[in-house]
């Protein structure tokens, strides 16, 4: 069996959390990566069916051979999870339960060749899709310095974004960078000392940022909460693990959004929602890992989990 990578962060409380309330349950895996969290719903529901989503064709050929026991009561879908949602396939056949972990996966980290590290010299792609046109090397050797600095300021929160934009530029005008490594030397270089010393790699937040433009996530991640919660079935819950505050910010006010008791346009002259909120939010601040797990799985210290029930309908 193909070498499985991932360890799957917060597993006691999604299962907690997302237990579901009926034996023949349906669970959208909205990032099913290598299957962690799919296997482990499996294994402890035995009548529980799973809906696995992932943009990435090479990662899903890992969780379908990992979850090949389960194969009766599993389904694949290769495609990103706010177009699965938005033009949602299985008609009247809705989900009581779906999970977003938004977190990438180590296999695009430690297998997939594509620059989403700079702990191996590999191609400046980032795109999770290959069908995606634009590439990570596209943004750093075409966009203008400030569109640059914007992305690392915008995604990444980098508080040397200019510095590092301006840097970037001067090294593509000898020769393209075209490399996560040659990137990483550039950035490396034209930050402060103090900063290179500092608890993270200087290149962290860049490379976070590239990823973001690359793929879209956030502006995934908007449509996919609004188009999910709708597909949900009433009384159904809905659980997001995000990894850095972008994240978490979106997922937070989305549901605290739809928590209100009005959810009417602000220019109706009258309530028409009937003054109901249209989930109840579970976890009132989000869960987030204990001591053991980060020790054991570094990787999962920026965790934070949301979960709210739908409540009713709404137009």
């Amino acid at each position: 069996m193909t070498d499985i990578v991932h360890v799957p962060v917060m597993s006691r409380e999604v299962l907690e959390y997302l237990s579901p309330e009926q034996d023949d349950a349906l669970l959208v895996d909205c990032t099913m990566g290598e299957g962690g969290h799919s296997e482990l719903f499996l294994q402890k529901y035995p009548e529980l069916k799973v809906i696995g989503l992932d943009a990435d064709s090479a990662i899903q050929s890992i969780a379908r051979e990992r979850l090949a026991p389960y194969a009766p009561r599993v389904r694949f879908f290769n495609t990103w999870f706010n177009l699965f949602f938005k033009d949602y396939p299985l008609g009247g056949e809705r989900p009581n339960l779906i999970l977003f972990d938004l977190g990438i996966s180590v296999f695009h980290f430690e297998k997939a060749g594509r620059g989403f590290t700079f702990r191996a010299d590999e191609p400046l792609d980032m795109r999770l899709d290959s069908s995606l046109e634009t590439t990570a090397a596209d943004i750093v050797n075409g966009y203008p310095e400030e569109q640059l600095a914007n992305i690392l300021y915008h995604y990444g929160e980098e508080r040397y974004s200019r510095r590092i934009a301006a840097a970037v530029v001067r090294a593509r005008a000898v020769k393209p960078v075209a490399t996560s490594k040659a990137l990483e030397e550039v950035i490396w270089k034209s930050v402060p000392d103090k900063y290179r010393r500092g608890r993270i790699h200087p290149a962290t937040r860049s490379f976070q940022a590239l990823r973001i433009a690359v793929n879209g996530e956030l502006a995934r991640l908007e449509q996919a909460l609004e188009y999910a919660l709708r597909v949900l079935a009433p009384g159904g819950k809905m659980g997001v693990i995000s990894f850095h505050s972008l994240e978490d910010r979106i997922v937070k006010h989305f549901f605290l959004g739809k928590n209100k008791t009005c959810t009417c346009p602000e220019d109706w002259p009258m309530c028409k929602c009937e003054g109901e909120p249209i989930v109840s939010i579970i976890t009132r601040k989000p869960l987030v890992p204990g001591e053991d797990e980060i020790s054991s799985n570094p990787p999962s210290r920026s965790a934070k989990f949301r979960v709210a029930r739908k409540m009713k309908e709404w137009e």
